[in-house]
């Protein structure tokens, strides 16, 4: 593999890279940043034994990040010779394309953004190191530190978890600063467009002050276009424009570490923590004269209900996710009221879950490496089929990826492709 350390102009970045497809997907939890694919034709069982492994390639390191596939090429992040490496195969078989060395820290958890208007893709290290990297050939276009450009902290001792999201011109981030707890940067340069100052020790008192492990998701809640985060303190909104707060929400937070990515529907967000403390709410965001203001519709406390890091899914008005610290319990909750629909079951496999949706179905990946396909049934649960994934080389969390009839499942430094097409 090729291998690019030095740092270039922005200028290297602007190569022919062609318009990722509606299938692809670019970035964490796919194009809607909501966990569904909008693949069809896809088998409602499994054989015995599992789908056909398609290919299975080495190569990524070390880290729990999962894929993103533009043109025909898979990105995602991993530790090779004690440095994060932002690496590139291609789809048709997992075979290197390039890898270059961004940074340093423990294994990476962030999984790679790919934008194909400025042709870079988008990763950060567990210690914070943010770069812009040609998609096409890995070499560095400009690269950030969080503590060392914004003085960013996170909330507790795993590092730097979240997937850049690229908005028209911006690339924004979490550096989890007082002065910058959200910041919005030129994609092409990495010149500071906004930061948004957050005084976190009046946030409330749940959580910790820092940078969660959630990723931002776009709303329009109120009318106002804003950006949403799940931080140490709880969930957070700024304004698209210009990154002014907009509103906060503490009581979901833990002082742990908060992961999974918020979900919107319209006016309302769901937001959920795992741990002792955390738990789950719904919100409803409303103009209050020229403020929004959000208002609490239900809340369930941590045992009641909790993801610990696997994400939820929104489907119609029923979400869909594994509940639990370290489990992932099936469970169908009514968004509106909060009751769960499912009747209460251990699930096909054991530990976390991560979970994406694709017609009709829910893949739920468990941490010991059992895969299940679950009906996205609003009143029962129903499993379809379920298989051992090939490879075990560590708690099996990368979260699930379809595209183009297939499964991607990372697994340290191995990622195995399954064709689940229907025939």
């Amino acid at each position: 593999m090729k291998r690019f350390r030095t740092q270039l102009p922005a200028i290297v970045a602007l190569t022919c890279f062609s318009v990722v497809s509606a299938a692809d997907w670019y970035q964490w939890r796919g194009p809607n940043r909501d966990g569904i694919s909008t693949e069809k034709g896809l088998m409602t069982a499994w054989p015995e034994g599992g789908p056909n492994l398609a290919w299975r390639n080495r190569g990524l390191g070390s880290g729990m990040s999962s894929v993103s596939i533009a043109n025909g090429r898979i990105y995602s992040m991993g530790k090779k010779d004690g440095q994060t490496h932002l690496v590139c195969v291609n789809l048709s078989d997992g075979s290197p394309v390039w890898s270059v060395a961004i940074g340093g820290g423990d294994n990476p958890n962030c999984t790679p953004t790919v934008d194909p208007e400025s042709g870079l893709v988008f990763g950060m290290s567990h210690s914070g190191d943010l770069a812009a990297c040609n998609a096409e050939t890995g070499q560095i276009a400009w690269q950030k530190n969080f503590s060392r450009d914004f003085s960013g902290s996170m909330m507790s001792q795993w590092g730097y978890s979240e997937s850049p999201l690229v908005d028209g011109n911006s690339l924004v981030v979490t550096p989890g600063s007082d002065s910058a707890i959200i910041a919005s940067l030129d994609k092409r340069t990495g010149r500071t467009l906004w930061k948004t100052p957050f005084q976190q020790g009046r946030l409330g008192n749940a959580g910790k002050d820092g940078a969660g492990y959630s990723s931002i998701v776009v709303a329009n809640c109120g009318g106002i276009k804003q950006y949403v985060q799940l931080i140490g303190r709880g969930i957070v909104s700024v304004a698209a424009k210009d990154g002014r707060p907009l509103w906060n929400y503490n009581r979901v937070a833990n002082t742990t570490a908060n992961v999974p990515t918020p979900v919107i529907s319209g006016d309302y967000v769901f937001c959920t923590s795992g741990y002792n403390d955390g738990g789950a709410a719904l919100l409803r965001i409303a103009r209050s004269g020229t403020r929004l203001r959000a208002s609490e519709v239900w809340y369930k406390q941590s045992r009641e209900l909790q993801n610990h890091h696997g994400g939820v899914i929104l489907l119609g008005q029923k979400l869909y996710f594994g509940h639990g610290h370290n489990n992932g319990f099936p469970v169908c909750v009514d968004m509106r009221s909060g009751r769960s629909q499912w009747a209460k079951t251990r699930g096909a496999g054991s530990g976390s879950a991560a979970v994406v949706f694709a017609d009709g179905h829910l893949y739920f990946r468990y941490e010991d490496g059992v895969m299940a396909l679950i009906e996205a049934s609003e009143s029962d649960y129903n499993l379809k089929s379920t298989f051992r994934i090939a490879s075990r080389n560590g708690k099996s969390w990368p979260h699930p990826v379809i595209q183009d009839g297939k499964l991607y499942l990372r697994d340290q430094d191995e990622l195995l492709c399954y064709d689940i097409k229907a025939r």
